[in-house]
């Protein structure tokens, strides 16, 4: 049979000829154009990073600053104000320019707007409230939100303005001026006022009806605070303390316009009535008092989105998520699976993962450092009445003392934080000049802490292996730790197997950390353990240790009283020469030593494990600085959930 090639089959063959080439090139089309879209792509972000380094060279102020004080205007190149119409004659001025960030993300390659950055927090704070919350967890939160006068510089701890422009110090000490940059705003754009300065301290913070002990018993050498003009307030003090530069400048700013439409009591209840002029802002907040449903509560996430009315530097997150996971596996298995940007590993967590997993630093950042908010973790011993009743026995300080010696702190670091940290010795950061290298943490000594609780009266007096004291009551007394923690449950452990083998009976009691707030309020626990961390390179001890701080459930929660510590406070305080007054502190942190009021444990460096999903990720002496980072363009991110 023959194959005849006939008029249909060379249509047949010309049309699929036809189709075939439409289709090669409809693909060198598409081909072209995903090369001119990704060309248009590379440029738009070049484009986008450059508009972004101009408007925060902009924004840091290099617009004519308007406002109040007329005639201020930007000094060259710099954002720097030249006026000082507001300033006392005769005293140096300060002059400063609005914040911006110590490394400008925009010059970074990959630079991108948007994205949202995810903290796994350990425990839940219980409050978001300026001056009312206080645990650590809240700071980190406010921190974004609110902003001071004055800020600590990153790289150098030197105090710089933040939202004032400029200020005079008095060189006898009793007095401050600032002037606030006419360009500041609160997050709804109202422009922050003198009127909001003084109204925060003398009308919120010593508002006795308002739950804010904390700031109120730091600033009662505060006298007056005095406006000036619309920009411009005085701060007036009773007596020259070194304290006084903090005071004045470090407190965050509130908008009197928004708090002054709730009662003290709808505070005090509130958990996210929360709004400042800070780069970031509560994504739910109450408009007043007949909103206060739309506002952050416990077991929420807290989000905050960025302050599109932020007057300096904007930040080039869109959003900030802190999510409370208590349980130690549970952060790190959550962190693994994308769920976290951040997290703050347990020191046995941070060196397994280095160990043992070399491919875990190419997605992620593994940080240890120093820095000025390396604090310490402690025992604290309840030396009053607990919750107004009972002694306990550690009202003696021999007993305190032989507390101390009953633990060994360094088998505790060795083998609870996998050898991360050294032995506390006391408040005194062991880098400070204040704190004294002649004066070393007690020693792990059971006989000596036997034969002080022997001269204490508590002594084995039936041969049951427990002491009891003249009375016959036996050595008991109860543990206070938060839950939720690997390294809790085993301090916990530790603690309760080391002084049952000297003969005291410990129990046990778990609380849940947005708890811990009202127990130190209401002096409710024997023995509680936590820690401090600083939030300035050289901290005022009256606020923990002066017998002043037990009032109104002040943070002196021990209820510890020595009247010759309380006189180096003092002292201290008032001391001007810096050389003269760390001379002070040191005698102080000896007189701590000798009366143990808290057992110190632990003085750590920070950890911390970090999405390389972001960039411009940098450890400074201040900590971190969150609002500097940036989601790198290109990386694929969840869509960030609704709350």
């Amino acid at each position: 049979m023959q194959n005849r090639f006939g008029i249909k089959d060379f249509v047949f063959l010309v049309v699929l000829l036809v189709t075939l080439g439409s289709v090669w090139l409809s693909m060198v089309q598409k081909t072209r154009m995903e090369l001119a879209q990704q060309s248009m792509s590379a440029k738009l972000a070049d484009i986008e990073q450059q508009v972004a380094q101009v408007n925060r060279k902009l924004e840091s102020g290099g617009e004519v600053a308007r406002g109040a004080s007329a005639g201020t205007a930007a000094a060259a190149g710099n954002g720097v104000s030249t006026d000082e119409s507001w300033a006392r004659p005769g005293v140096k001025v300060e002059h400063w320019a609005a914040p911006h960030c110590a490394i400008d993300p925009a010059t970074i390659p990959g630079f991108a707007v948007g994205g949202e950055f995810t903290e796994l927090f350990e425990a839940q704070p219980a409050k978001l409230t300026p001056y009312i919350s206080s645990d650590v967890y809240s700071t980190r939160v406010l921190d974004r939100v609110c902003e001071s006068l004055s800020s600590f510089d990153p790289k150098t701890l030197r105090m710089v303005g933040a939202l004032a422009d400029g200020w005079q110090i008095d060189p006898n000490g009793l007095w401050i001026r600032a002037h606030i940059n006419p360009r500041a705003r609160f997050s709804d754009g109202t422009p922050v006022t003198s009127e909001d300065l003084r109204w925060t301290y003398m009308d919120f913070i010593n508002n006795p009806l308002i739950e804010a002990e904390r700031a109120r018993s730091t600033q009662d050498n505060l006298k007056e605070v005095k406006v000036v003009d619309g920009l411009t307030v005085d701060f007036m003090f009773k007596e020259a303390f070194f304290t006084n530069i903090l005071i004045a400048l470090g407190n965050p700013i509130l908008p009197k316009h928004y708090y002054a439409k709730f009662e003290p009591s709808q505070i005090n209840q509130g958990t996210g009535v929360t709004m400042g002029s800070g780069p970031f802002r509560l994504a739910k907040l109450p408009s007043g008092p007949d909103d206060l449903t739309n506002q952050w509560t416990p077991g929420q996430d807290v989000v905050l989105v960025r302050n599109e009315q932020y007057w300096a530097e904007k930040p080039s997150l869109e959003r900030l998520r802190f999510k409370s996971i208590k349980d130690d596996l549970g952060r790190l298995v959550a962190f693994r699976n994308g769920e976290g940007s951040m997290m703050m590993p347990t020191s046995p967590q941070f060196n397994k993962v280095i160990k043992e997993e070399p491919e875990f630093e190419k997605s992620n950042y593994a940080l240890k450092w120093t820095n000025m908010r390396c604090g310490y973790s402690f025992i604290a011993w309840q030396c009053g009445p607990r919750s107004g009743k009972g002694l306990t026995p550690f009202v003696d300080k021999r007993v305190r003392r032989a507390m101390t010696m009953l633990l060994d702190r360094e088998r505790m670091i060795r083998d609870i934080w996998d050898g991360i940290g050294i032995v506390s010795k006391g408040p005194n950061n062991p880098e400070s000049p204040a704190s004294d290298p002649a004066v070393k943490p007690l020693p792990f000594d059971p006989e000596k802490a036997k034969a002080l609780l022997a001269e204490a009266g508590w002594k084995d007096r039936d041969g049951d292996g427990i002491l009891e004291n003249e009375k016959g009551d036996k050595f008991t007394f109860e543990y206070t730790y938060a839950t939720g923690g690997e390294i809790s449950e085993r301090l916990a452990r530790f603690v309760k197997d080391s002084y049952g083998k000297a003969g005291i009976v410990v129990t046990t009691r778990p609380v849940d950390w947005s708890r811990y707030q009202e127990l130190l309020k209401l002096r409710d626990f024997d023995a509680i353990t936590m820690g401090w961390g600083a939030n300035a390179p050289e901290s005022d001890p009256r606020q923990i240790f002066h017998s002043e701080s037990i009032k109104e459930g002040g943070d002196n929660f021990t209820q510890w009283v020595n009247k010759d510590c309380d006189a180096l406070i003092e002292k201290g305080r008032r001391t001007m020469d810096e050389a003269t007054r760390m001379e002070v502190w040191r005698q102080f942190e000896a007189c701590i030593a000798e009366d143990q009021p808290y057992t110190f444990v632990r003085v750590a460096p920070w950890l911390r494990f970090v999405k390389k999903d972001f960039g411009n990720v940098n450890t400074y002496k201040t900590g971190l600085e969150p609002q500097e980072y940036f989601y790198i363009s290109g990386r694929a991110q969840p869509a960030p959930s609704a709350n």
